[in-house]
């Protein structure tokens, strides 16, 4: 079968190759893949800057939907034809105390698709029958390969941060885990602000129509003056930084009020120097988001099914996997919001 391989460490290192169809194994199922999303990690992968644990080659992508084709001789909730999408967490220890109180993605041992097993980049993959989720029939492939981003941002905002109705969000990176933000502030009565560059400007304007309260473009405005405006001195309540970038961070913590909570979501890369001492003078909650767990996923599924929580908006451009190279470049360059991949 067709697969992206990530086939050595270093920058690059990444091409379509023909590999074996992978083997089900007894608590495994074998998902044809319909639709693949590429995710912020995966260009990390690409750059060779992950903090995530690989285990090179390795077919890349965790983003994904399809149907069953085959089902492991032990496997009892699924028969095969069934459609669905699946969590990244492949192994965990199950031992720990993270995996004992429902905090398995942040096994020590925790190993996950599409970075030490193979991924969803290809025709076929193969996952534990545990991390498998049904979809509801009104929730389309596409929609439902950006299960896994709308889970992560459930987890964020809802598990880790929480949002009260009327709390100002300030919401930095106007990519995808920005724009299910601003839905996800905006499911809780929250009132969300977002920025971005030059050439986020389609970006900006999506926010608004998925229900951003302003956009800031601070490659013009002064992020510092329109919070100062528009919360009349007093500062956001709540920063999500979405973008891993520094220069961001800091904008997080000078724009947030006293005990306010800043929630890092985005992906550095790099270490980053951030003045603590603003967290220290003003109290500050500060919390980091990895990831996602169980109940996120059914309840991203379920807002999906709902229309509260919307996906095919985010999609910019929908290719086939042997343009894989194009739609990276495109990720890259900014040109595209979220890419698909239809196998």
């Amino acid at each position: 079968m067709r697969a992206v391989v990530k086939f050595a460490e270093g920058e690059g290192n990444v091409e379509l190759r023909d590999v074996p169809e992978p083997e089900t194994g007894d608590n495994e199922v074998k998902i044809k893949v319909k639709a693949v999303g590429i995710c912020g990690s995966d260009l990390h992968i690409f750059n060779w800057d992950i903090g995530i644990p690989t285990k090179v080659p390795f077919t890349i992508g965790h983003e994904f939907s399809g149907i069953i084709t085959e089902v492991g001789k032990n496997v009892r909730q699924f028969k095969g034809g069934e459609r669905v999408t699946a969590e990244n967490s492949r192994f965990t220890c199950g031992s720990c105390r993270c995996c004992m109180t429902g905090n398995y993605n942040l096994c020590k041992a925790r190993l996950a698709t599409g970075y030490a097993y193979d991924g969803a980049y290809a025709d076929y993959c193969v996952v534990p029958e545990n991390r498998v989720h049904l979809l509801p029939d009104n929730v389309d492939f596409i929609t439902a390969a950006l299960t896994d981003p709308s889970a992560c941002v459930y987890h964020a905002v809802q598990d880790l941060t929480g949002v009260n109705a009327g709390d100002w969000v300030l919401i930095t990176g106007s990519g995808a885990m920005g724009l299910f933000c601003v839905q996800y502030v905006r499911a809780n009565g929250g009132i969300p602000v977002i920025t971005g560059l030059d050439q986020d400007e389609k970006r900006l304007t999506l926010a608004r129509e998925l229900g951003a309260y302003r956009t800031i473009n601070v490659s013009k405005e002064d992020p510092n003056e329109v919070i100062h405006e528009i919360t009349q001195g007093k500062g956001v309540d709540i920063a999500l930084e979405c973008s891993g970038n520094q220069s961001a961070a800091e904008s997080c913590l000078n724009l947030l009020r006293r005990q306010g909570k800043y929630t890092q979501i985005g992906i550095f890369g790099k270490p980053v120097t951030i003045d603590l001492d603003k967290v220290l003078y003003g109290e500050i909650q500060m919390t980091g988001s990895f990831s996602q767990k169980h109940l996120a996923w059914k309840a991203a599924i379920e807002l999906a099914s709902q229309g509260k929580i919307l996906a095919r908006p985010l999609v910019t451009d929908i290719l086939p996997l042997e343009s894989w190279e194009e739609g990276f470049k495109r990720s890259f360059e900014g040109m595209a919001i979220k890419v698909v991949f239809k196998p």
